[in-house]
């Protein structure tokens, strides 16, 4: 009977298409990896909201005209706080990716993730340059809506190289950026939903589907 399933060239087929996919694309994505970024996007998002209740950061979030003189110390503790919260999210989705890459057997830095990481890294490049510009006039209305849409574009961009459902995790982010538009000094909300929400509902049904 083993040898029989052996010859069956249905199940060869199957192991081979199974190889390709792994080589072509990059499998190892842990669903933790969203509900951990997702978690510390809220927790990114509340000391924010927070700093946001004191004097001097309230008008940061909604300030709708433009001038270099808005950048001052108020304004670059959101910068460090958005550079801190990236890492630590970033740091978590290392670790559980590397943990499910180990299980699998398989290296966490290969040619499907290396394509992949190239078609993430533009998008954001573009998104961060244009972020700190908003920042930089004054226009922090910008920001935020900036932040989700570059980030959903790159998502996209990047489906092609791993599970194709990132992909719709991005196209919801760059709908939720977009509606951010409509709604000046209320990004803070929006990047709640976007970066925290949708990435942990993104995480468990990544998990449900490919952890478990």
């Amino acid at each position: 009977m083993q040898q029989a399933h052996k010859d069956d060239p249905v199940e060869t087929l199957k192991e081979i298409r199974t190889i390709m996919d792994r080589s072509a694309k990059f499998v190892s994505l842990s669903g933790w990896s969203g509900i951990w970024a997702g978690s510390v996007a809220l927790v990114g998002a509340t000391i924010a909201y927070s700093w946001l209740q004191q004097p001097g950061y309230k008008d940061i979030g909604s300030t709708l005209y433009a001038s270099t003189e808005h950048f001052d110390k108020y304004t670059s503790h959101f910068i460090w706080l958005g550079i801190a919260t990236f890492v630590v999210a970033l740091g978590g989705v290392f670790f559980f990716t590397q943990r499910k890459a180990s299980r699998m057997g398989q290296k966490i830095w290969n040619n499907a993730s290396r394509l992949m990481m190239a078609q993430l890294f533009y998008p954001i490049f573009a998104g961060s340059v244009f972020c700190f510009m908003f920042i930089y006039y004054g226009c922090g209305m910008f920001v935020a809506p900036t932040c989700l849409v570059f980030y959903g574009l790159a998502l996209i961009s990047a489906g092609r190289h791993t599970y194709s459902d990132i992909r719709y995790l991005g196209m919801l982010d760059v709908a939720i950026g977009c509606t951010a538009m409509f709604f000046p000094g209320s990004g803070l909300i929006f990047w709640g939903i976007g970066f925290g929400l949708l990435h942990i509902l993104y995480g468990a049904v990544m998990w449900s589907k490919y952890d478990k």
